[in-house]
């Protein structure tokens, strides 16, 4: 996180000139529901309450069951993408059954879960140069006395530009033969993992689904600080309030299996006698990357909130390994193991994310992409740093 330094600089500034909100407390907050929806999202340390629902789990419709996860990490979303459309042009790429997005993961998800017809949209959306706009500094200096320091326009525009009525209709034809996409957010006000069921508020039936789904992406691509947390209607006990959600990565960089059921995983029984494919795209670096750090409170800021990603991430991995071990979950992931050269002041550079894109195209083209158990080492030495274009 890049910008870390920055929103704690500014925190205090921020706290002065907050616009209020309505109060709730612990026992509403445990008891919230969005109106008019129902059964579309669950706290991730929650346990014991998928199994028992049929619109969470997937409908086995072949002989195996097909998971893709996808991380979040900002413009290194592009790995996922070239990774995705290599593929597809292998012509090896399954349907997923399910397909979770944090963060940026939460972005490529919707058309990841669609197929490999809605290639082209995540390739525009990611080498284009299109996300450029997403970093809007003319905001910057209203943004040091706001809610974020930058302007949430450029992302709700991209978002309501791509996810369009249409596309939710597709999403919950796919929902009701039996698959399943899921996004995690984080609720601020709870500091607990939420977990939406996209394909369950797509066939909700309801006129205001589409926003609720828009919000929700949105919410879990915007880093806290950099971008404003998004406020979600909610209800309890006859009384209306606004949640407060922000980027899913604060919680955890990837959604594979919530970690109430990893806690209990001697209860599990949901996939017993189901053969189950995990496919994990981390859109991150995980092995070290060794760089002379400046002795300036900024960039030393910023480089321990990068450690702390990894760290963060390495640890999902491997819990989601140990439970994948003990219930016949066949395990794969791939991460960013070539270093690529990149400004930390201009986090969407058009070409590092074309060269992030290729990096992930031609390991995928390549057969060397995934790897079947958690791995933080780089790429053999003789492999030089990617360079931008």
């Amino acid at each position: 996180m890049p910008w870390l330094s920055a929103i704690l600089l500014c925190c205090f500034l921020v706290g002065c000139t907050a616009p209020a909100r309505i109060p709730y407390d612990p026992k509403a907050a445990s008891a919230a529901r969005v109106d008019g929806f129902d059964d579309i999202r669950i706290y991730a340390d929650s346990s014991g309450q998928l199994p028992q629902s049929r619109s969470w789990l997937p409908v086995l419709r072949h002989k195996e069951i097909n998971y893709l996860v996808l991380s979040g990490g900002g413009a290194r979303g592009a790995f996922s993408v070239g990774a995705l459309k290599a593929w597809s042009d292998k012509g090896q790429r399954p349907e997923f059954d399910m397909v979770s997005g944090v963060s940026t993961g939460a972005l490529i998800a919707p058309y990841a879960f669609l197929g490999s017809a809605f290639d082209h949209t995540l390739v525009e959306l990611y080498t284009s140069g299109v996300a450029r706009d997403l970093v809007d500094l003319k905001f910057l200096p209203r943004g040091l006395l706001g809610s974020s320091l930058l302007s949430q326009e450029p992302l709700r525009t991209m978002v309501e530009r791509y996810l369009t009525r249409g596309t939710l209709e597709r999403i919950a034809a796919e929902h009701r033969k039996g698959r399943r996409l899921l996004v995690l957010t984080s609720n601020l006000d709870s500091q607990r993992a939420v977990i939406w069921n996209m394909g369950a508020i797509a066939d909700s039936g309801r006129p205001d689904a589409l926003k609720l789904f828009q919000d929700v992406i949105i919410a879990s691509a915007s880093l806290p600080g950099l971008y404003p947390a998004v406020l979600i209607k909610a209800t309890a006990g006859g009384r209306t309030f606004e949640e407060m959600h922000s980027d899913g990565g604060s919680a955890t960089q990837i959604l594979t299996i919530p970690e109430g059921w990893i806690a209990n995983a001697q209860d599990d029984e949901w996939r017993k006698g189901q053969k189950f494919n995990m496919y994990i795209l981390v859109n991150n670096a995980l092995m070290p990357e060794f760089a002379l750090t400046t002795n300036n409170t900024f960039i030393v800021m910023a480089k321990a909130s990068s450690l702390l990603i990894k760290s963060q991430t390495r640890s999902a991995l491997l819990a989601t390994y140990a439970y994948a071990q003990k219930t016949g979950i066949r395990f794969h992931m791939a991460s960013i193991d070539v270093p690529v050269s990149h400004e930390l002041t201009d986090p969407f550079n058009t070409n590092y994310m074309r060269a992030i894109y290729n990096l992930g195209y031609a390991q995928m083209a390549h057969g060397s992409l995934w790897k079947d158990r958690p791995s933080f080492i780089a790429t053999p030495a003789g492999i030089q740093t990617v360079q931008q274009q």
